[in-house]
């Protein structure tokens, strides 16, 4: 009988600990229904609001972030729109320093996306942008700054099947549409996954376009965009036809110093048999282990199957380093062939052991029940810094298929060492002399320099603790298109390593400047003020005390309180042996007084 209480016991405190992970009501309290489209500093307090979806897919909400439970709240920033939100992309469009927000949603017939913009400001949302659409066009628009001019502008096709730039100017007016200079007559993928990013490390961002048939990657410059190369799909696969193809991703996979294309894959229509390529000098296959602990093989969701579900209308992978080694990982959402369970995974970037011809890391799935806490399928999972630490916690979309009802989830990163990080954001560097100074969290007062920029270059050079060499690249923002979920800023993870970063590299529109030393455990904002003079660029950081930090303090206030306490029995016991003293001389026998 002891026995099996013992056993209770045992089994309530492991539940206790899983569950604990699950912190949902900390974070949502009771709004769960709201699907996270976009992330972005609306009102300008340093923290990273939410931008969700509700009530059907047809109105936005914006969720405040906050230092105190619940983590974020709902508010009455919102806007309800006729037809079905397809996707929302945060920016400054135009020129002002507050955060404006893209809405694009489908037309009547399915065919054209409407585009629509509501200006910001004075930090309220004006819902009067829902009325008429500023631009109609195939598919969903990239957003890129095309005239360095860090006013965000848009790429896309036209209404005419025309590959577009729109460019936006100080004033919230309609765009002037730009026809991309190009002979080449294939058409975007629908959906893509294009791409804003420096991928020849001269600082200019270079546009990464997705179509059918392959990559085309056209390099950036003061004068605009000049066609490179392309890079054809790998194994000839049809999407839809012989497998299917998912969303590109960009990532340092190796810590090369370079950004790695990385593309999911099925080389069947039911998406059985899965993996992950990587290209580096061609296509890799990175061989992905997807049969779990129960011998059942998952794979990804294809884009044909259960198009009612959102988030689903691609195989997206969606990169962040969980463990903070310094390795990107993933999040991907699989199918099991067995029982058709939909669920989300981390995958963590580990050493290549099998198969690794010309790949040195590949992606595993340690735990199958990382996210078990949340017992409906989760359909989605994406990266967020919910306590604004550098730990780089989840937000779930579980499925409810009884109901068909979706609700939002929130799981928090445990750490189970002390690991390092730094957290850079690149803003537009922009101001506005009627609105010069606002409140933020990390200093009572700041001035607003912007917005977050799509395309800036973000890479480090440091020494790890075992004295080798490590250096590592990112871009900001790089993708906006079909719920990418790209957070405003990028975070490097630095392992254990107590040593300053040796040099942070900023590239933003042609130009660079280079930091050194920087503090662990920082987090950064970077002002590229003027563009044209790296010198004069501003950078405001702030540190955030690690582990061993509070552990070291509460270890010398212990080791205080201890000498204290010897002191004090010391000195007491030196005074009980005075008195003692005191009293064995009052009562001697004088002889000397006889």
């Amino acid at each position: 009988m002891e026995m099996k209480i013992i056993i209770l016991l045992f089994l309530s405190v492991i539940s206790t600990i899983n569950s604990s992970c699950d912190i949902t009501s900390a974070v949502f309290d009771n709004v769960l229904d709201g699907m996270p489209a976009a992330f972005g500093d609306y009102d300008s307090d340093e923290l990273t609001d939410v931008f969700v979806i509700r009530k059907d897919g047809k109105t936005l909400e914006i969720l405040l972030s906050n230092e105190h439970e619940p983590l974020l709240r709902s508010t009455n920033l919102t806007c309800k729109f006729e037809n079905r939100i397809t996707s929302i992309v945060p920016g400054d469009y135009d020129g002002n320093v507050f955060m404006d927000i893209l809405v694009t949603t489908l037309d009547n017939d399915n065919i054209l996306t409407n585009v629509y913009v509501l200006w910001n400001d004075d930090g309220t949302l004006n819902c009067s942008g829902t009325s008429k659409p500023l631009i109609k066009m195939i598919g969903q628009p990239l957003t890129i700054d095309y005239n360095q001019d860090m006013i965000i502008d848009l790429f896309g096709t036209d209404a005419d099947n025309h590959r577009t730039f729109w460019i936006f100017n100080n004033g919230q007016n309609s765009p002037e549409p730009i026809q991309m200079n190009t002979t080449i007559s294939t058409s975007i993928r629908s959906p893509h996954s294009n791409a804003f990013l420096d991928l020849n490390g001269d600082f200019y961002p270079d546009i990464m376009i997705t179509t059918n048939e392959h990559v085309e990657i056209w390099n950036g410059s003061n004068k605009g965009f000049n066609y490179f190369k392309k890079i054809k799909w790998p194994y000839d696969i049809i999407d839809s036809i012989n497998g299917h193809i998912g969303q590109s991703l960009n990532l340092d996979v190796e810590l090369r110093g370079e950004l790695d294309l990385i593309l999911p894959i099925c080389f069947d229509n039911d998406c059985k048999n899965s993996t992950i390529a990587i290209y580096n000098n061609g296509w890799h296959n990175m061989n992905i282990n997807f049969i779990d602990d129960h011998n059942d093989t998952w794979g990804f969701v294809p884009s044909n199957s259960d198009n009612d579900k959102l988030y689903n209308d691609a195989i997206t992978l969606r990169g962040g380093d969980f463990n903070m080694d310094g390795y990107p990982d993933l999040l991907a959402t699989l199918k099991s062939s067995k029982t058709q369970i939909i669920r989300s995974f981390l995958l963590i970037n580990s050493p290549c052991i099998k198969n690794c011809k010309y790949i040195k890391r590949t992606f595993v799935i340690e735990d199958w029940n990382t996210f078990n806490t949340f017992k409906n399928d989760t359909i989605m999972a994406v990266f967020y810094d919910f306590y604004q630490n550098g730990i780089l916690d989840v937000i779930l979309v579980q499925h409810d298929k009884i109901h068909n009802k979706y609700q939002v989830g929130a799981f928090k990163n445990d750490l189970d060492y002390d690991a390092s990080f730094i957290k850079v954001m690149v803003l537009t560097s922009l101001t506005n002399p009627d609105y010069p100074l606002s409140y933020g969290s990390l200093g009572k007062k700041k001035r607003t320099y912007g917005t977050n920029l799509p395309g800036p270059s973000i890479s480090y050079d440091t020494t790890t603790q075992e004295g080798n060499h490590r250096k590592a690249i990112a871009a900001q923002l790089p993708q906006s298109a079909h719920f990418s979920l790209n957070l405003p800023y990028t975070t490097f993870g630095l392992g254990r390593t107590p040593n300053f970063v040796d040099k942070l590299l900023i590239g933003v529109a042609g130009y660079s400047r280079e930091w050194r030393q920087i503090i662990p455990n920082s987090q950064m904002v970077v002002i590229p003020k003027p563009i044209d003079y790296p010198p004069g660029w501003k950078a405001q950081l702030f540190v955030t005390p690690s582990k061993l930090i509070y552990m070291s303090a509460a270890a010398l206030a212990g080791t205080c309180v201890l000498i204290s306490f010897i002191i004090l029995y010391l000195w007491w016991k030196e005074r009980r042996e005075d008195k003692f003293e005191r009293l064995q001389e009052a009562h001697r026998f004088h002889f000397d007084a006889m």
